[in-house]
């Protein structure tokens, strides 16, 4: 089966010539140059290398296509244009047929569904690659709905996972171009994230946690997961209404204050990141719901929570500190806080990194703040690091593909959006309570319980350090004399040698003298030949160890 794969793939790119994708002066062995020579005598399709890749990741199926729009977020790694054409990337995936959806729904469960459920929909609701909805009703009287994993797609999964994993290495081993990508480790990231959506228990449990976190704030609704329902193939959810936040007429219509909505969205995403350290990765229109029920105070509804994404405390701090230098354009502190963070080498320039930054992002300041694209502000820092061997964490490239959706739709629903303004009072909030007297106060307050707890030994803690560090310093002057011993001992043997190999050199001129002349070997012979005595006793008192 794979091998069959292999040939499709094959054809796909000899097909759609995806060849014009390698760098002209990118360095291949000779055979690849030799087939890459041969292919470019191929017919060249009309569309450009990019929407020929697009294409052939369409043809080639739904785990090629979902591959592709992860890929269209690695801004960090790919041009413009390809990164524009793959975000164009659309799954149109037919759904499979609703008595299948049923008959895997009562193998996972073990009951016939008109036993568990008082209506059950055969017509899907949504149909996606890796699955489809369908809805219904539990015995009660709740509406929900029903996720259920299409039958056989994990080993198609595998299998594409494997012909990925075979590109990713060929273009690792091939080209030094293609290496820079890190092919492979693009392709790991991308098991992690599939492998995420394929188990629904995983996306049970970041669901469940993500509601605690919500529950009752009249901001952010997410939807009721029936635990005893979920299996590793089937969730069931409370069904939502609202519209979808792509719907924008829809939300005129209903006279939705636009404003609240677009500027609640921006603190929903900075409560998430920094707050909660637990946030929605992948808040594209079709998982963002918005409940009208009050138009006024409009909120947001949050679906598939597969992808989640958090960040270390220092990465959190260093990418604040990082946000609020560059809206004061203090663009030594960015570089200074990127080479502290360990970003960036630690041997960078300072001042040649800071140039670079303030040539890239000074720009931007070019137009008026409301039209500052934070997500473009990420995306111009890592590439700017880049340059420098920056490491672009997965964590960090989540959290930016993150901010661009939730820019893009905040932007969308109210085009005057000033995302500074909003995020600002927050960040400095936020910063303010980590560092400080507040800041103080919360540490004391979270830590001083144990800190008390500790006290008591404080003293016996302090005696230990004491005598241990007495005992430490007691053993490094102990080493210090043996060495000094083994150095003298070494030295010794060293001169005794020497005196050794200078008593063999002077037997061998003795010889030389003695048995050169005696054996009527001329007098110049008689020269090279002690010559080579007293070279050969040179190097051996001298030279060789």
């Amino acid at each position: 089966m794979r091998i069959r794969r292999l040939l499709r793939i094959l054809w796909v790119v000899i097909r759609r010539r995806l060849d014009r994708l390698i760098p002209p002066h990118a360095k291949l062995p000779r055979r690849l140059s030799l087939m890459i020579w041969l292919l470019r005598c191929m017919p060249v399709p009309s569309q450009s290398p990019s929407t020929s890749l697009r294409l052939a990741l369409e043809e080639l199926g739904p785990i090629f296509v979902k591959f592709g729009q992860l890929l269209s977020t690695r801004r960090d790694l790919l041009s413009e244009p390809l990164a524009d054409e793959l975000q164009r990337l659309q799954e149109q995936v037919p759904p499979f047929p609703g008595q299948e959806a049923r008959a895997i729904l009562e193998m996972a469960l073990g009951a016939p569904v008109s036993t568990l459920f008082q209506t059950f929909k055969t017509e899907p609701l949504a149909s996606a690659s890796v699955a489809q909805v369908h809805e219904a009703t539990l015995r009660d009287g709740s509406p929900v709905v029903i996720k259920v994993i299409r039958p056989g797609i994990d080993i198609i999964v595998q299998e594409d996972l494997k012909v990925l994993y075979l590109l990713a290495d060929l273009v690792n081993r091939f080209s030094v171009d293609g290496r820079r990508l890190r092919p492979v480790d693009v392709v790991h990231n991308y098991e992690n994230i599939i492998s995420g959506e394929l188990n629904l228990k995983l996306e049970a449990a970041n669901t469940i946690r993500l509601r605690e976190y919500w529950l009752d704030s009249g901001k952010l609704f997410v939807p009721r997961v029936y635990s005893e329902f979920t299996r590793t193939n089937v969730l069931v959810m409370e069904r939502i209404q609202g519209l979808t936040s792509a719907d924008i007429q829809g939300l005129h219509g209903r006279n939705v204050n636009m404003k609240v909505l677009a500027h609640l969205g921006v603190e929903i995403f900075f409560t998430q990141v920094f707050e909660h350290n637990f946030f929605h990765a992948d808040m594209h229109p079709g998982n963002v719901y918005i409940d009208t029920s009050d138009s006024a105070r409009p909120t947001y509804i949050a679906l598939d929570c597969a992808i989640i994404g958090s960040l270390t405390e220092e990465d959190k701090d260093y990418l604040a500190y990082n946000l609020i230098a560059f809206f004061r354009r203090d663009y030594r502190e960015v570089a200074r806080l990127h080479i502290e963070s360990g970003w960036v080498p630690a041997e960078t320039d300072l001042q040649e990194f800071e140039a670079v930054i303030r040539s890239v992002c000074d720009p931007y300041f070019q137009k008026p703040i409301s039209q500052i694209s934070f997500g473009q502000v990420l995306l111009a820092l890592f590439n700017t690091a880049r340059q420098f061997d920056m490491e672009v964490q997965p964590q960090l490239v989540l959290l930016q593909k993150t901010l661009l959706n939730i820019e893009g739709m905040g932007r969308q629903i109210y085009p005057e959006l000033d995302l500074w303004e909003t995020a600002a009072p927050f960040m400095e909030r936020w910063m303010s309570e980590r560092v400080g007297f507040r800041g103080l106060i919360r540490q004391l307050s979270e830590h001083g319980p144990a800190l008390i707890e500790q006290l008591p030994r404080l003293p016996t803690v302090a005696l230990t350090a004491l005598q241990d560090m007495a005992s430490l310093a007691r053993i490094s002057k102990e080493q210090t004399q043996v060495l000094r011993a083994l150095q003298q001992d070494i030295n010794a043997e060293r001169r005794q040698r020497r005196q050794s190999r200078t008593g063999g050199v002077l037997l061998l001129a003795a010889l030389a003298s003695l048995l050169i002349p005696a054996t009527g070997y001329a007098a110049n012979e008689w020269i090279i030949g002690s010559s080579l005595l007293g070279s050969a006793g040179i190097y051996w008192m001298f030279v060789k160890p």
